[in-house]
C-alpha cells in the first residue's frame, strides 16, 4: 500500500523538521559518489516551475554536471491554450541562467516551435525546427562517459523524440526523466501539447520514467507545493550577486535569482490556504539526486490513443513511474540547496 506524504503545508516551517533535513541533507552529501550528467530541456516560461528546477539543477553543482540547456514552446502564462514563440522561453531560460551565474559557461540551445509529426518530414534538413537543440542532444549522446546521459525534459517531448528519430543509436545511451502525464488518468500539459511525440518514445527501447503530475491528487508532483509566504521570506538574496541587472519577466532588475523567484510568485496566480504553487519540475531534478524522494515501479510501456491511456500488459517493453514524493524532504532541500549553492560546470 503506498504511504501519502501529502499533509498540511505548516508542517513546513516546523523548526525541528527544518534541523532533521539539514542533517539528512548533510548525510547525503557525504555518500555521493558520483555527478550526473544533464541535459535539461524545458518550456521555461510556461509557469513557475521550470524557473526554480533550473535555478536548482544549476545550484547542485556537487550532483549535477550540467552538459547544456534546450527549450521548446507550449503556451504562455497567460493561458493554457495561448501559444509561446519559442524565443520567449528561450528568453526566460537565459535569465535564469544569468542571474545563476552560469550563461557564460554553460550552452542554451534553442528546440522545436512546431510538434514531432509537423517537424518529422524535415528531420534530414540541415535546419529543421529545432535543429540547434536536437543535434546538441545527439551530440552529447554520442560523447564518451562513464555513465548514460541524463535527458530531464519538464516540458513536451518533442526535443527528445525527434533527437531518437534523427539519430536511433542514441537511445542505448539515454536515461529520460520525464516530467509529465497524469498516469493513469488523461490530461496534463506537458503531454497534452505533444502527444505523438510521448508514443513515439513509449514505443521505442530507450530508458524511460515518467514523474507523474496527477492535478489534485496526493500522489503525484501537484502535491509538491510551496508557499507564497515561504518564498517571500526565504528566497530573497539568494544566489550569487551579479554584476549586470537582468529585466524580469514583468520588468524590473534582478542582481540575484532569489530576488526574482520572488518577483516572479508575486505576479503568478496561488491557489489554497494559505496561497501556493506547485513546483512539479523541481520533483523531476530532486528525485534524480535523491530518489528516496520518490517512489517508483516498473510497468509495460502503455499508449496514449484516442484521449485515454491503453494498457499493454503482454509488451516486453518497459518503463518507471514516479509517484509519492517525499514533499518535505524536496522542498527542504531546496531551500537548503539555495543557501548553500554549488554552481554547476560544464564537464
Amino acid at each position: 500500500m503506498k504511504t501519502p506524504y501529502f499533509k498540511s503545508l505548516a508542517l513546513l516551517f516546523l523548526p525541528v523538521f527544518l534541523a532533521t533535513s539539514c542533517a539528512n541533507s548533510n548525510d547525503q552529501t557525504e555518500e555521493k559518489v558520483i555527478r550526473y550528467h544533464v541535459i535539461f530541456d524545458t518550456d521555461a516560461n510556461n509557469e513557475v516551475d521550470d524557473q526554480h528546477a533550473l535555478a536548482y539543477l544549476l545550484f547542485n553543482g556537487d550532483y549535477f554536471a550540467v552538459e547544456g540547456v534546450t527549450v521548446n514552446a507550449t503556451s504562455d502564462p497567460d493561458g493554457y491554450d495561448t501559444f509561446s514563440p519559442v524565443s520567449d522561453h528561450y528568453d526566460e531560460a537565459k535569465r535564469v541562467m544569468q542571474l545563476c551565474g552560469v550563461f557564460d559557461r554553460i550552452p542554451l540551445l534553442t528546440g522545436a516551435q512546431g510538434s514531432f509529426e509537423e517537424i518529422r518530414p524535415f528531420i534530414d534538413q540541415p535546419d529543421f525546427d529545432g535543429h540547434e537543440a536536437v543535434d546538441f542532444i545527439i551530440e552529447q549522446a554520442m560523447r564518451e562517459r562513464n555513465q548514460e546521459l541524463i535527458l530531464l525534459p519538464v516540458g513536451k517531448l518533442t526535443n527528445i523524440a525527434l533527437a531518437l528519430l534523427k539519430e536511433p543509436l542514441i537511445a542505448e545511451r539515454l536515461r529520460i526523466v520525464w516530467l509529465g502525464s497524469n498516469y493513469p488518468e488523461p490530461g496534463e500539459h506537458n503531454q497534452d501539447w505533444d502527444i505523438p511525440s510521448m508514443n513515439y518514445i513509449l514505443d521505442l527501447d530507450v530508458s524511460f520514467e515518467m514523474v507523474t503530475v496527477r492535478y489534485g491528487d496526493p500522489s503525484g508532483t501537484d502535491a509538491v507545493k510551496v508557499t507564497q509566504a515561504q518564498i517571500f521570506h526565504r528566497m530573497p538574496g539568494k544566489g550569487p550577486q551579479i554584476d549586470e541587472p537582468v529585466t524580469g519577466r514583468h520588468g524590473g532588475e534582478f542582481y540575484n535569482w532569489g530576488d526574482y523567484s520572488v518577483d516572479l510568485f508575486t505576479h503568478y496566480q496561488m491557489w489554497g490556504d494559505p496561497p501556493a504553487r506547485s513546483l512539479f519540475d523541481q520533483a523531476a531534478v530532486a528525485i534524480v539526486k535523491n530518489p528516496n524522494w520518490g517512489e517508483q515501479y516498473q510497468h509495460p510501456a502503455p499508449i496514449f490513443l484516442d484521449g485515454r491511456w491503453v494498457e499493454r500488459p503482454e509488451n516486453p517493453r518497459k518503463i518507471i513511474i514516479w509517484e509519492w514524493f517525499d514533499i518535505y524532504g524536496i522542498i527542504n532541500d531546496y531551500f537548503i540547496t539555495m543557501a548553500n549553492y554549488v554552481l554547476a560546470e560544464r564537464p
